[in-house]
């Protein structure tokens, strides 16, 4: 009914993506701790004289406010919480890594409001990590997609054979398989990855820095294109920033 005031809601939340609306307004794309994915215009803060624009800035996490709508919500109210972005937004390599978290968070979220809270544990943790520095934003980024792929149900096998079961380690690895391979299951076109590329990837899924952050970069490489590569299968569409993610750097 006109003049009926929309409910507000108020949550925690991380900012995926900004996009420009009208002058002075934009449209905040957020992943929420208990209301998964929103949409949200945020008026005015294009506008110097903004009070919370500064605040809604990609990959910070932040206390909001909205009033509920139809269509897009409407943002009436923002707490900084951690600033993360301001910390690598002058560092391309962990600026690309931290671009492509958010899109693989944003692909992963395919319906609105629907309540996603180990992903905004998992994308808010990557964040993190980002602006700490400890570790090279590319192993960020891949151990941040292999553990969103376990979250779905679909990371690949790497302790043992993905058709056969048979015990790994093994040589091959096919993406269309579901992970390594033992040598009678290999299909055609299969890669061979050196074998401290496998352990490189189980170090990610596990958490065990001390074996990642040692790996050669040869192995780092190898490791990014198989995730990837992985990752692209299942979407069943490329993401559009991990191309240009550099793969340059060592932390």
């Amino acid at each position: 009914m006109p003049g009926m005031r929309r409910p507000l809601q108020r949550d925690d939340a991380i900012v995926l993506r900004v996009q420009k609306l009208g002058e002075s307004d934009r449209i905040i794309t957020l992943l929420t701790r208990r209301h998964g994915r929103l949409r949200a215009v945020a008026r005015g803060v294009r506008k110097m004289t903004s009070r919370y624009g500064a605040r809604l800035e990609p990959f910070g996490h932040v206390d909001v406010q909205w009033a509920e709508g139809s269509g897009l919500h409407t943002i009436s109210q923002v707490e900084g919480i951690a600033l993360l972005g301001k910390h690598f937004v002058e560092d391309y390599p962990r600026y690309t890594a931290a671009s492509a978290i958010a899109e693989t968070a944003e692909r992963l979220t395919a319906e609105e409001g629907q309540p996603a809270l180990r992903l905004f544990l998992l994308t808010l943790g990557a964040f993190r990590a980002l602006a700490d520095g400890t570790h090279s934003g590319t192993l960020v980024l891949d151990a941040y997609l292999l553990r969103a792929m376990a979250h779905e149900g679909w990371a690949p096998v790497l302790g043992e054979c993905a058709v056969c079961a048979t015990p790994g380690p093994h040589r091959a690895f096919s993406v269309a398989a579901g992970g390594s391979v033992c040598i009678q299951c290999r299909p055609p076109g299969a890669a061979h990855p050196h074998p401290a590329t496998i352990e490189l990837m189980l170090a990610l899924l596990n958490g065990d820095w001390k074996i990642a952050d040692a790996a050669e970069e040869a192995q780092r490489r190898q490791c990014s294109g198989l995730v990837a590569a992985h990752l692209q299968w299942h979407m069943e569409r490329a993401l559009r920033s991990l191309p240009l993610v550099d793969r340059g750097e060592r932390a």
